[in-house]
């Protein structure tokens, strides 16, 4: 039916066989952006929110959330994940979160590392929501991947 690996040749959707890929060293960077008033991004730089300390709390639920990727996309392999980080970098107009996440494995770690940037976003709107319901996520992509058949992929500048 086509050449996309996740649709047999009835079109029905499958999970791919992964099993005779060789397992290499895979590494995946994923960015994402939430925009806020002033007064919002100030409160959760000084650790001032209500809620607490939602730059802590949003890094932890950014790796929780890489850890569960395969309960969330369905067509998503369980990975053994060997590390991820999530770095939260607040300014005057929002944060900006990038996770990296690495295994060794026969398949690629780009939907854990954009799924652990998506559910950090989510954390911060949730733990700032009162501060600021306007505030906007955007810009979650994938920055680089190394590993694999395709080999390394950076996002042009």
């Amino acid at each position: 039916m086509s050449d996309l690996t996740h649709l047999d040749a009835s079109g029905a959707a499958r999970m791919v066989d992964v099993g005779d890929k060789v397992a290499t060293t895979r590494v995946a960077t994923a960015r994402g952006r939430i925009t806020m008033s002033a007064t919002a991004a100030d409160a959760i730089a000084t650790g001032a929110a209500k809620k607490g300390d939602v730059l802590a709390v949003a890094r932890i639920a950014g790796i929780m959330a890489a850890k569960r990727t395969s309960d969330l996309i369905p067509l998503c392999h369980p990975l053994p994940l060997s590390s991820v980080t999530i770095d939260l970098s607040p300014d005057a107009a929002g944060i900006t979160v990038t996770a990296t996440c690495a295994c060794t494995g026969a398949t690629g770690v780009e939907m854990e590392a954009m799924t652990a940037v998506s559910v950090a976003l989510l954390t911060i709107y949730d733990m700032a929501k009162a501060l600021d319901k306007a505030m906007v996520i955007g810009d979650i992509r994938l920055i680089s991947k190394t590993g694999g058949k395709s080999g390394d992929w950076r996002r042009p500048a």
